[in-house]
């Protein structure tokens, strides 16, 4: 560590090159540095489409940005501190997200007529003056860690790959983050391959050498750790928080869990975490598409496990009918669709909380469903055992919502204790519930619990408990195929008050209002951070706020109504069009003020602020 250091209370680093250049790798090993140091910290991936776009091109550009502070953050930051650029392309591409006075290092050794030419330079902005607003750090990065793996007897096109390792070194040594953790962890992540292993050491090595023997840099800096909370922490995703929280429903509900999921950008690694986990009674298919990645899901609950499918908006495009068919059968199905950017193939690995309007009414006839949407990577965990029981409960395929902005962030979560999780109850059914004219024992699959509106599970192979499956309308009680046209009518309005009955059961919502506002913000799903973030600096300034945060989506909590009545001004930020909004708006015949963004990109949290103060000032 260096002898001259500087104490910070936070900073934002963005590191951004070509997709191959691993920036996705070092941002994360950063991230893990710095979570294992006890900062608090919040990230935003941020990676092109494209497999391996040409290299050099504004399109190849991969970033990652992390927020790192000694005090409790909820965003990964609006404006970077330092940006590390590999290329041309990477400056170009990243220069918007800087403020002047940034700090920009770079690597000088990318910066030669062809790269310049392909990010579309005309002149190198290393030499035209046309970053003198920023503090640059020309390094020749490529040329150092071929240099530095000489001795490994490497080729100089193998060797320069690791100039990832040589950046990471270099904003290591200068955030003071410890050294060896990173040094242990190439060692075991290249141990096949050890040869590998040495570069990517020598090659982390130079980095710190060069911060700490260069005239160039003056001083490092330090991020204290955060006053957390006791208790053990772990740095999470939000995907993999959600297959953790599926896990966790299962134990807790003694089921085993089925997973049928097709590949799909930014979902696929819940499945991928997911199969990992045999020994909890996890059973993972990757199916051939998305329609038999449902299916499969809704056969493994009508056998009596708990399925769960995971997709995205094109998915669910296409899972629609069978989704209609486990609300017609009455069977527990957890559909976790990982908002993106549309429509069709739109914008793979962006977000958007675009998915709303579709979760709601996005199946033919009438169609309601219990909608349940997660706020921040480490509540994914939570909303995911809460979808599953619902779905457990009320016998009702539910819908789970995040984005790929939760997907790909990361936070600490401290672990919480399970044995504290409250329990679900499949209750199968094990005995004939009725009986016919005779008085000999029947079984009546759509008999309904009269406080939940729920009927029974009776998984096949229970002598007695035999009855009839399909899509066709189900007679009341019996379950029997009926065409009656008052039974129909029936039979829709029993399953709208089902999902509808769910708002009694559901907590009081907490509104936080400690100044008794004339304005309401209400958000929903990863909204979370940057509505957090402005209402904080709003208050800092004397400004008088309320912010409610909505969990479930459908149905709308029993006392939103009534929080709503209470104030004179109802903002709702989305980044859609406005689909909250429109509902609201339909429900409780209110005036909205609609917050929008729709560039496939999180709210900043000045972004907010500024909208919200326009009507908190106004007087």
């Amino acid at each position: 560590m260096a002898d001259n250091v500087v104490e910070l209370d936070r900073v934002i680093v963005r590191f951004a090159g070509d997709s191959g250049d691993g920036m996705q790798l070092v941002g994360d090993r950063f991230t893990n540095l710095s979570a294992a140091f006890g900062n608090d910290l919040s990230t935003l991936p941020d990676f092109p489409a494209e497999i391996r776009a040409p290299a050099g091109t504004l399109p190849g550009v991969s970033a990652f940005q992390v927020h790192i502070s000694d005090h409790d953050i909820v965003t990964p930051g609006d404006y970077p501190d330092v940006l590390v650029a590999m290329n041309p392309a990477a400056l170009k591409s990243n220069l918007v997200h800087m403020q002047k006075g940034a700090t920009l290092i770079v690597n000088s050794d990318a910066f030669e007529e062809r790269n310049l030419a392909k990010a579309g330079y005309e002149s190198n902005p290393l030499e035209d003056g046309g970053l003198n607003d920023y503090t640059v750090y020309k390094i020749p990065m490529t040329s150092i860690t071929i240099e530095a793996t000489k001795p490994t007897g490497a080729k100089p096109r193998d060797a320069e790959r690791a100039k990832n390792f040589f950046a990471l070194g270099i904003v290591s040594w200068m955030y003071s983050r410890p050294i060896e953790p990173t040094l242990s962890w190439i060692e075991k992540r290249f141990s096949a391959k050890p040869e590998l292993a040495q570069v990517n050491t020598l090659a982390f090595k130079a980095g710190v050498n060069f911060g700490e023997t260069t005239e160039i840099f003056g001083h490092a800096y330090k991020v204290n750790p955060a006053p957390l909370e006791p208790g053990t922490y772990i740095n999470v995703t939000g995907n993999t928080a959600l297959a953790w929280g599926l896990i966790a429903a299962g134990r807790l509900s003694g089921l085993d869990i089925f997973l049928g999921s097709y590949p799909i950008t930014p979902a696929s690694d819940i499945l991928h975490e997911l199969s990992k986990h045999k020994n909890f009674g996890v059973r993972t298919l990757q199916a051939e598409d998305e329609i038999a990645g449902v299916g499969a899901a809704l056969g493994a609950s009508f056998g009596g496990m708990l399925g769960v499918t995971t997709t995205s908006g094109p998915g669910m495009d296409l899972k629609a009918e069978t989704v209609g068919l486990a609300l017609q059968l009455e069977l527990p199905l957890v559909i976790v669709d990982v908002q993106r950017g549309g429509p069709s193939t739109g914008l793979p690995t962006k977000s958007e909380q675009s998915d709303l309007l579709m979760a709601l009414y996005g199946r033919h006839g009438e169609s309601p469903l219990p909608i349940v949407a997660a706020k921040t990577p480490s509540d994914c965990f939570f909303a995911a055992i809460e979808a599953a029981r619902l779905a457990i409960k009320y016998r009702t395929p539910v819908i789970l919502l995040a984005d790929g902005y939760l997907a790909n962030g990361a936070e600490p979560w401290r672990l919480p204790d399970c044995d504290k999780l409250e329990k679900i109850d499949p209750n199968f059914a094990i005995l004939p519930n009725g009986s016919d004219s005779t008085g000999s024992p029947v079984f009546l699959p759509y008999l309904r619990d009269p406080e939940t509106l729920a009927r029974p599970w009776a998984p096949p192979g229970i002598a007695g408990l035999e009855h009839r499956i399909g899509g066709l309308e189900k007679a009341d009680v019996t379950g029997n195929v009926s065409y009656d046209p008052e039974n129909h009518e029936h039979m829709i309005k029993l399953r709208a008050a089902k999902v509808a009955g769910i708002a009694n059961e559901l907590s009081p919502l907490e509104v936080d209002d400690p100044d008794s506002a004339k304005v309401l913000i209400i958000g929903w799903g990863s909204t979370y951070g940057a509505i957090t973030g402005a209402v904080r600096r709003i208050r800092a300034r004397k400004g008088a706020v309320a912010y409610v945060h909505l969990t479930h989506m459908n149905p709308l909590p029993s006392d939103l109504g009534t929080i709503i009545s209470r104030y004179e001004n109802i903002i709702v930020p989305e980044l859609n069009t406005g689909q909250l909004s429109k509902v609201l708006r339909a429900q409780y015949s209110i005036k909205t003020i609609d917050v929008n963004k729709i560039q496939a990109q999180p709210f900043k949290v000045a972004e907010l602020e500024e909208a919200i103060e326009q009507v908190v000032f106004s007087d």
